[in-house]
């Protein structure tokens, strides 16, 4: 099966995500708004319950919770035509990302971890820049909270699911 690694915002920030994924990301019914740790990667129940959870919930113990914000977009162009919310870069959730691709976790990343919320995907070369021209000129001055983080499972229908939740800090 399918899991992956991600925080989901406070409600104020998926509204201000939400309020241009609806228009512009192809998954917008797959997930709510979120803040990719770790990529999708395979594993059985048994790899999920002995050795996965027990790494997190001791990653959570050892993680405190942080805040980050969020003041601009930015793009992954010109390798792919996605628009994101931008995470201002901390020490937290670098070592965040850091402790879920160590040990038990160890896998080789695909991509430099870039902490963001996409806000538009799979948009044509126009669209994009269209997209991207108007909300480029936007400012943004979002703070947030990060209490915690979920563990999801992918459905058959290609959505995501929380399989388990770590709270920050906590035993």
């Amino acid at each position: 099966m399918k899991y992956g690694i991600a925080i989901f915002p406070s409600k104020k920030v998926q509204d201000e995500a939400n309020s241009y994924r609806k228009r512009y990301d192809p998954h917008y019914a797959l997930i709510p708004p979120h803040i990719t740790l770790k990529e999708a990667f395979e594993a059985d129940e048994s790899e999920i319950e002995n050795t996965i959870i027990p790494e997190l919930k001791e990653i959570a113990k050892n993680t405190q919770p942080f805040s980050y914000g969020i003041y601009k977009v930015s793009t992954f162009s010109p390798v792919t035509n996605t628009i994101y919310l931008k995470i201002e870069p901390s020490e937290e959730i670098f070592g965040l990302n850091e402790k879920l691709h160590s040990g038990p976790l160890h896998e080789e990343k695909d991509y430099a971890f870039v902490p963001h919320i996409t806000i538009a995907q799979k948009l044509t070369d126009a669209e994009f820049s269209d997209v991207y021209g108007s909300l480029n000129m936007s400012k943004f001055d979002i703070q947030d909270e990060v209490d915690r983080f979920q563990l999801l499972y992918q459905l058959e229908n290609g959505a995501w699911s929380v399989y388990e939740t770590f709270r920050l800090g906590k035993g």
